[in-house]
């Protein structure tokens, strides 16, 4: 079974009675943290439990330390994913508002402690839920605790230091997550420093979507990264982003596209310019 699955909305309508079905919200907006619980509260899709960006799929920011959302313990997030019922058998499908970020970070970690079948996203998020025409609810879930049994897979992450070594390797293919204007270091509106890690392309997460906020289809997919990686093999990938989220869009549209799942560097930009003896470079 692919690692990376998307599912329609009248797909998920059609199983959201099933047994071990768990379904995740994970809207949130860096604007207004608190968006995402309150969206959450004012309707929902039905029998689904709400997973904050912050609180939930990021761990505590040590000033000048860490990124901007760190990755969570991974105790304390499998207790989390007992109280949202999940199991090592569970079927899981997650959204937000549409493009899937804040989705594929849910993803992304779901891999990280081993969960590998049966993670859906939901394709167009709740944009698309509401164009199907598919209603919402005010109902909490109900659902026994979860029994999830998982650990932590370091060979998906790159650290810092390690990635400083790697830096000009051919073998490697570093992809930043950002906007353009981000990337060439004209606007950063979120981190204190402008621009990207040397060697790093440009690879907007959103550039993984058609006009309808959907993922482009496997093909396409597979042009727009065989660009970037050239002549390099897929398995020196390494995604990164402003703080490890966003770069977890592209990790999941690469494994769409057929390739193996690639590294990421969790703590990306926000965590890279703690350092003032690490590079940065401008431009494209």
């Amino acid at each position: 079974m692919p690692i990376a699955q998307l599912i329609s909305p009248q797909g998920l309508e059609q199983r959201r009675t099933d047994p071990g079905l768990v379904i995740l919200d994970c809207r949130f907006a860096l604007e207004d943290p608190d968006y995402g619980q309150r969206s959450y509260a004012e309707g929902h899709i039905a029998g689904a439990s709400f997973a904050d960006l912050e609180r939930d799929l990021s761990g505590p920011v040590i000033k000048g330390v860490t990124g901007r959302h760190p990755l969570p313990d991974p105790e304390a997030l499998i207790a989390r994913l007992h109280a949202w019922g999940i199991g090592n058998d569970s079927t899981i499908v997650l959204y937000d508002d549409g493009p899937g970020a804040y989705a594929a970070r849910a993803w992304w970690l779901l891999v990280w402690l081993g969960k590998r079948d049966g993670v859906y996203i939901l394709d167009g998020g709740l944009k698309a839920w509401h164009s199907a025409g598919l209603p919402l609810s005010l109902d909490p879930p109900a659902h026994q605790p979860g029994t999830f049994s998982g650990s932590a897979d370091a060979n998906l992450l790159l650290d810092a230091e390690t990635l400083q070594q790697r830096l000009g390797q051919s073998d490697m293919t570093l992809l930043d997550a950002r906007a353009l204007p981000r990337f060439k270091g004209d606007v950063e509106p979120i981190d204190p420093v402008a621009g990207h890690i040397p060697g790093a392309q440009c690879a907007a997460f959103t550039d993984n979507l058609g006009a309808d906020g959907r993922f482009l289809p496997a093909g396409q997919l597979k042009l727009r990264f065989a660009e970037k990686l050239g002549d390099r093999p897929p398995s020196g990938l390494v995604a990164y982003c402003g703080s490890g989220v966003t770069a977890c869009h592209n990790l999941f549209a690469l494994c769409l596209a057929g390739h193996p799942l690639g590294k990421l560097y969790a703590g990306s930009w926000s965590e890279w310019i703690n350092d003032p003896q690490r590079g940065v470079a401008k431009g494209e």
